[in-house]
């Protein structure tokens, strides 16, 4: 509860230590972080915004560090949530995943890398 308390206090900055903060903890298991995140970043899917530019800089300038993330995001749901969540897709993590790929994306000038599943349940089917 710690740092969920610090990252609400931050999450909505764009200064230089809290975007690699905030993509830290994208990467962790606590569900209510993500959540947090979530609500507070979906600036991300307007272009321009300084989030948007802020995160999509990052993920552009540290591409192993967000690959890393996106795998660590994938492990955790399967590991922990996957009960909860059937469908990756309903998963709060993968939410953040493609606010940040959309927003490197928009600032690479081409689609960012997705090493999300796509589409898989609970019983391994589609």
């Amino acid at each position: 509860m710690v740092r969920q308390r610090h990252l609400e206090k931050v999450v909505g900055s764009t200064d230089p230590w809290v975007v690699p903060f905030v993509v830290q903890l994208v990467g962790e298991y606590v569900l209510e972080i993500l959540v947090v995140i979530c609500d507070e970043l979906r600036d991300l899917a307007t272009p321009g915004t300084c989030g948007h530019l802020a995160y999509g800089q990052f993920i552009v300038d540290n591409p192993a560090f967000f690959a890393r993330t996106q795998r660590r995001v994938v492990s955790y749901w399967s590991c922990y949530y996957r009960g909860t969540y059937a469908s990756f897709r309903g998963y709060p993590g993968c939410t953040i995943l493609d606010l940040l790929r959309s927003a490197a994306s928009d600032r690479a000038g081409h689609p960012w890398p997705n090493l999300a599943p796509a589409g898989v349940r609970v019983d391994g089917y589609c």
